[in-house]
């Protein structure tokens, strides 16, 4: 059974993150394990820095971390199984760093519709599959 379960989250579509989020935690309850979630911020286009205040990542990304923490409050699972992390930079490179680090044995990743460039699954989710070490688990919307 999985133990350490990874779930990437969208703060800006978490409707979508509900259902991996649901499945997520229907699996740790079995298995006594945990879920943890992981928002990736993007990184800010040099060419925008001299448009924002000198703050502006560090608020972001207290921002972050507080919407991050506010949603853990919705897993079904107690809280001390629910753990939250925030990386700066690419989705599929930060999830998997994540995982690593984390040990999961089971990454949980919710995936669009497919349009023309990406056929059967979600760029991101598709490049999770294809590079994870632990197996992953993809949900359609």
């Amino acid at each position: 059974m999985f133990k350490k379960i990874l779930v990437p989250v969208d703060l800006a579509d978490l409707d979508i993150a509900r259902k991996a989020v649901a499945r997520a935690a229907a699996l740790a309850r079995e298995s006594g394990g945990t879920v943890r979630l992981v928002y990736v911020r993007s990184v800010l286009p040099v060419s925008f820095v001299e448009f924002v205040p000198p703050d502006f990542d560090e608020e972001q990304a207290k921002q972050a971390a507080d919407d991050l923490t506010e949603f853990a409050k919705s897993v079904p699972l107690p809280p001390e199984r629910v753990s939250t992390a925030v990386r700066l930079g690419a989705v599929y490179n930060e999830v998997l760093e994540e995982a690593s680090e984390m040990g999961a044995d089971l990454i949980v990743v919710s995936s669009h519709q497919p349009g023309v460039s990406t056929y059967l699954i979600g760029s991101n989710a598709a490049t999770i599959v294809r590079h994870a070490t632990c197996s992953v688990l993809v949900l359609r919307d």
